[in-house]
């Protein structure tokens, strides 16, 4: 892409409303323009990172052995009243009448559809486990939406929902999320802790909030440093593997770490005191165990091996991925703008030309964009006619990993100048060997 034709609508100022960084940093870098209050039309640069981000989701569900599909935003209150929820639920829910008067909501969560949905297709143990998602928007009508896509009223999520025969089959389902999502995160470039956390109005025994340590998070957490040190790493998993999916989970929550809602000060106060950390984290998922709490209430049985009927376990299980962009931005930014990690970055590097309208340097430039497109690899070139520190403002505010500098002077050496966004250290080299450095960051990624 070339940024003369790109529409990436940059501001020089920060916008008074925004409130933490990553909020200042998406209005600005052009990534999304507020509707209204807590909901965003999603600009090219912020769609193109949302779509990344949705299809690492998609990628790690399915090497789960999960099964994708697609839900309504729109929902039955019937289903709502079914379940008992819809006069639970609260504010937060969007009530509609549609013109025939029947009651509707905008989908908040979707246990009650996707319960129906099994309960309409499903009738043997036979057909079991299974876990099917979608990756939808949805909407809950907080009363003071604030910190940009990270307290919205509209977003977009990643949420799943199994269903096992027994509690034990549905609790390896619990267990193979968990693994599922620590390898989602650190592919994004984050460390996501799982702690334990409060049900809510979703309801359940078991669950656990994944959260990412940043000073504006809105949930305060207690934890033991050690979880600090754990990485998931590039494990070979067999999702179908019990003992393995139990063992990966006792590595990652044994150690203490919850939320406020949760926190024990007696067991907090067992932990080594150099080891107690109190610090505010981002919610960017959780994954919930309830039982037959919706099935049992919705009449989702099946036959079972002796030719009963019994009532299925069911869990759900989400990752917030609109929410997601901000959190990684709060944890990967500085004073010049955004830092993305390689694995989500929107362009795998932008192409600064210095001189543009040289004819040697415009050579050069469409050379490199040619032989990274070449390798599979989108480059942004910055061929706009404007001053070169223009363009380096702009490169820092976007936060591209890493930057081609291309000017008359290195071009003269036979060289150009490859820089990390993160360090923000620069190498002289080759045209070539630039592009092999680039290709070789990314590979496999």
């Amino acid at each position: 892409m070339r940024l003369s034709r790109y529409f990436l609508p940059v501001l020089k100022e920060t916008p008074s409303e925004a409130q933490v960084a990553s909020h200042r940093l998406m209005l600005r870098a052009g990534m999304i323009k507020q509707s209204s209050a807590g909901i965003y039309s999603w600009l090219p640069l912020g769609f193109k990172v949302l779509r990344k981000l949705e299809n690492i989701v998609h990628e790690e569900q399915v090497r789960a052995g999960h099964v994708p599909m697609l839900m309504p935003t729109l929902q039955s209150a019937d289903l709502w009243r079914e379940s008992g929820r819809y006069d639970d639920y609260g504010q937060e829910m969007l009530r509609i009448k549609d013109r025939h008067d029947r009651d509707m909501l905008y989908g908040p969560t979707n246990e009650e559809l996707i319960t129906d949905i099994f309960r309409s297709h499903v009738g043997s143990y036979k057909d079991l486990p299974l876990t099917l998602y979608h990756i939808q928007w949805k909407f809950r009508d907080e009363v003071r939406p604030r910190f940009g896509v990270m307290r919205g009223r509209e977003f977009f999520m990643k949420d799943g929902y199994n269903f096992d025969l027994t509690k034990e089959d549905a609790l390896h389902a619990y267990n193979r999320h968990l693994v599922s999502y620590l390898r989602t995160y650190e592919r994004m470039g984050l460390q996501a802790i799982p702690m334990r956390a409060d049900g809510g109005p979703i309801g359940g025994d078991y669950t656990h909030e994944f959260l990412v340590l940043a000073d504006t998070g809105e949930s305060e957490v207690f934890y033991d440093s050690a979880v600090t040190d754990l990485t998931f790493g590039d494990r070979d998993i067999d999702y179908d593997n019990v003992a393995q999916c139990q063992s990966i989970l006792e590595e990652f929550t044994s150690k203490y770490a919850r939320t406020d809602e949760t926190h024990d000060e007696a067991k907090f106060n067992e932990i080594p005191e150099e080891r107690r950390c109190v610090a505010r984290g981002i919610e960017v998922g959780q994954i919930f165990y309830f039982g037959t709490k919706y099935s049992e209430a919705m009449n989702a049985v099946v036959q079972g091996p002796d030719g009963k009927q019994t009532p299925v376990h069911m869990g759900s299980h989400g990752i917030g991925v609109s929410r997601l962009i901000g959190a990684i931005i709060e944890a990967s930014h500085d004073d010049k703008g955004i830092i993305w990690p390689e694995g989500v970055t929107p362009f795998h590097c932008g192409i600064v030309n210095l001189k543009q309208g040289d004819e040697e340097a415009d050579a050069a430039c469409d050379a490199l964009y040619k032989s990274l497109t070449a390798l599979g690899l989108e480059p942004l070139y910055d061929d706009r006619n404007e001053r070169a520190g223009g363009k380096f403002a702009t490169m820092d505010l976007i936060g591209l990993p890493w930057r081609i500098t291309v000017g008359p002077r290195g071009l003269k050496n036979g060289v150009i100048e490859l820089t990390s966004r993160r360090t923000g250290e620069s190498e002289e080299l080759p045209p070539e060997e630039a592009v092999k450095r680039i290709a070789e960051i990314y590979a496999g990624l």
